[in-house]
C-alpha cells in the first residue's frame, strides 16, 4: 500500500511540476518548457548514426517521438521518487528538486540560452519537491494521527481519505496550471500567426520560367513535379517550431570582409527585387530511395546580392572570408562557402515557397537555400543572422557533429513506381521516378531489370538544373520476383555509383532497387 501511494504522490508531483513550468513558459517562451530543452539538449548530444535512425524509422514523427520517450522516462522516475519519499521524505524531495536541476542545466546548455529560459525549470522543480515532500507527509499520517505513524485515536489506520483529497485537490490545480499555461502559449501563437497571415508577397521582379511541356510524365505513382507545401518533408532540430513574428525580426550581416554592416528588416526585404525558382532540396539524411527530397517554387532576395551591397568578395576576387555562417533564432549554425554562394546560382534568402509566405515550419519569415548543397550546409530556417568567417575559425553546429564541412549534392535517382513489394500484371509496366543532380543537371537515366542490361529511359521536360528531372521506361514484366534498379548521370558525364554508402559524413550513395513479383 505504501508503495503504491508513494508512485501515485510521485506521479502528481511530476505532472505538477510540468503544468507550473508550463504556465512559466508563457513569461518566458514557449521553447524553454523543461520537456523542450531536455529534448533540444538530447538531440545536440545525439550521434549521427543514432539521429538517422531516428528519421529513418520515425521520418517527420521524430521529435514527437523524443518527446514521447522524455515523458515516459520522466513518468517512471516520479514513481520511483515517489516511493522512495514515503520511505525517506527529504531523501526523495529532494532528488525530485534535483531533477528540476537537470532541466535547469539543460536549458542553459541550449544554443539560443538566454538567462530566463532556466526558470520553467526550476519553477517545475520547486514545486515538485515541495509537493512530494506534503504528499509524502500525508501518505505516512494515521487517522487522527501524525506523520511517521504516532499518536492520536486511531493510530496506525491509514487517512486514506485525507490522502485522497489532497492528491485530488494537488492534481485538479496543476490541471488547471496546466491548462491556463496552454492557453495563453495559444493565444501568443496566435497572434505570431496572425503576423504570417498578414503578410502580402509582392509580385517576383524575375518569376520563374513557366514549366515546359512535358515536364511531368503522366504516370500513376509518379510524384507530382511541385511538391507541395504539406507534403513537403522537415527535417531539423526544432523540437518546438519558432514562431517568429515578421514585424520584429531583423537580420544582422556583419564579419570578415563586410565594409558595410547591414541590419534589415523583413519590409526592407520585402521591398526589393524578388526572384521567384523552381529548386529542388534535398536533406543529408535521405538515404538511396529516400523521401527527402522535393521541389517547391521559392520567392526571395539573391544573397549574392545582399553581400556584394555590404562589400563581401568571394575567395576567388580576394575575398577574406570562406564561410558564411547562418544562425537561426533557436541557435542553429549552418556554414556555406562563400565561393558557393556568390558563384552566380541562385541563392536566396526565401520569403515565400509555393505561392505563400513560408510556413512557420518551414523557416517563416526568411530562411535561407542555396541550390546543389545539402540543406545541413546551406537551408538555415527561422533565420536571424549572417557572419563571413572561415571554415578554420569556425565549425558550424553538424560539422561538430562529424559532418562534413562541404556538401555538394550527389548525383542520384528514385524509383516511384512500382513499389516495393507491388505485384503488377505481366505486361507492360511503366517504371518510373525522379532523379537529380542539383546545379548540374541530369542528362540520362537507365534502368535494369535481374542485373541484366542497362536500359535508357525516357526523360521528362527539364525545368531548369535545379530541380529533380522525372523519367520513366516501358517494362515488359514477366511472371515471377523480379528486381528493378536505377542509376543516374549528370551533365558533367559522371554516372552515380552503385557502391552503398550510408549518409554520414556527406550524403548517400548507392542505386536505388526494388523488389516486385509480377502476376
Amino acid at each position: 500500500m505504501r508503495a503504491l501511494l508513494g508512485g501515485a504522490s510521485g506521479l502528481v508531483s511530476g505532472f505538477a511540476a510540468l503544468a507550473v513550468a508550463e504556465l512559466v513558459s508563457v513569461a518566458v517562451r514557449p521553447e524553454a518548457s523543461p520537456v523542450t530543452v531536455v529534448g533540444g539538449a538530447a538531440v545536440d548530444r545525439t550521434p549521427p548514426a543514432l539521429k538517422d535512425f531516428a528519421v529513418r524509422h520515425f521520418g517527420t514523427d521524430d521529435k514527437a517521438v523524443l518527446q514521447l520517450g522524455i515523458v515516459v522516462v520522466l513518468a517512471l522516475f516520479a514513481l520511483a521518487v515517489g516511493v522512495l519519499a514515503v520511505r525517506h521524505r527529504r531523501t526523495g524531495s529532494g532528488v525530485a528538486l534535483l531533477f528540476g536541476a537537470v532541466g535547469v542545466a539543460a536549458a542553459a546548455s541550449r544554443p539560443d540560452a538566454r538567462w530566463a529560459d532556466v526558470l520553467p525549470s526550476a519553477a517545475g522543480g520547486v514545486v515538485a519537491g515541495a509537493l512530494l515532500y506534503w504528499l509524502a507527509g500525508r501518505a505516512r499520517t494515521p487517522l487522527g494521527g501524525r506523520p511517521g505513524g504516532r499518536g492520536g485515536a486511531g493510530a496506525g489506520v491509514f487517512d486514506r481519505r485525507g490522502f485522497v483529497v489532497a492528491a485530488t485537490a494537488a492534481a485538479a490545480a496543476s490541471a488547471g496550471a496546466g491548462a491556463l499555461g496552454r492557453q495563453l502559449n495559444a493565444d501568443k501563437a496566435a497572434a505570431q500567426a496572425a503576423s504570417r497571415a498578414d503578410t502580402v508577397l509582392p509580385r517576383p521582379a524575375s518569376p520563374a520560367r513557366p514549366l515546359p511541356a512535358g515536364v511531368h510524365p503522366e504516370v500513376r505513382g509518379l510524384s507530382a513535379f511541385h511538391t507541395s507545401t504539406k507534403d513537403f518533408y522537415r527535417v531539423d532540430t526544432a523540437l518546438a517550431v519558432p514562431r517568429v513574428d515578421a514585424s520584429t525580426w531583423r537580420l544582422r550581416l556583419h564579419g570578415r570582409g563586410v565594409r558595410r554592416p547591414v541590419a534589415l528588416t523583413f519590409q526592407d526585404l520585402l521591398g526589393r527585387d524578388l526572384v521567384e525558382r523552381d529548386i529542388t532540396l534535398t536533406c543529408v539524411s535521405n538515404e538511396v530511395g529516400g523521401p527527402y527530397v522535393g521541389t517547391a517554387r521559392w520567392l526571395g532576395v539573391r544573397l549574392a546580392d545582399v553581400l556584394r551591397e555590404a562589400g563581401v568578395r568571394p575567395p576567388s576576387e580576394g575575398g577574406p572570408a570562406d564561410q558564411l555562417v547562418a544562425r537561426s533564432v533557436d541557435g542553429m549554425t549552418i556554414g556555406s562557402p562563400v565561393e558557393t554562394v556568390m558563384d552566380g546560382r541562385d541563392a536566396l534568402l526565401a520569403v515565400g515557397m509555393n505561392g505563400e509566405p513560408l510556413p512557420f515550419a518551414h523557416g517563416f519569415p526568411v530562411r535561407m537555400l542555396v541550390p546543389g548543397l545539402y540543406g545541413y550546409v546551406s537551408a538555415c530556417k527561422w533565420l536571424t543572422d549572417l557572419e563571413l568567417t572561415t571554415f578554420d575559425d569556425f565549425d558550424a553546429y553538424w560539422v561538430r557533429r562529424t559532418w562534413s564541412r562541404g556538401a555538394p549534392i550527389k548525383t542520384e535517382s528514385r524509383i516511384d513506381t512500382p513499389r516495393p513489394f507491388a505485384s503488377p500484371k505481366a505486361g507492360v509496366v511503366p517504371v518510373a521516378g525522379v532523379a537529380w543532380a542539383q546545379h548540374r543537371g541530369i542528362s540520362r537515366v537507365e534502368v535494369r531489370i535481374d542485373g541484366g542490361p542497362w536500359h535508357e529511359a525516357r526523360l521528362a521536360a527539364e525545368a531548369g538544373h535545379d530541380t529533380w528531372r522525372q523519367w520513366v521506361w516501358p517494362w515488359r514484366a514477366t511472371p515471377g520476383s523480379h528486381t528493378l534498379e536505377v542509376r543516374a548521370t549528370d551533365r558533367t558525364g559522371y554516372t552515380q555509383t552503385g557502391q552503398r554508402v550510408g549518409t554520414v559524413p556527406d550524403g548517400a550513395t548507392g542505386w536505388h532497387s526494388v523488389v516486385v513479383a509480377v502476376t
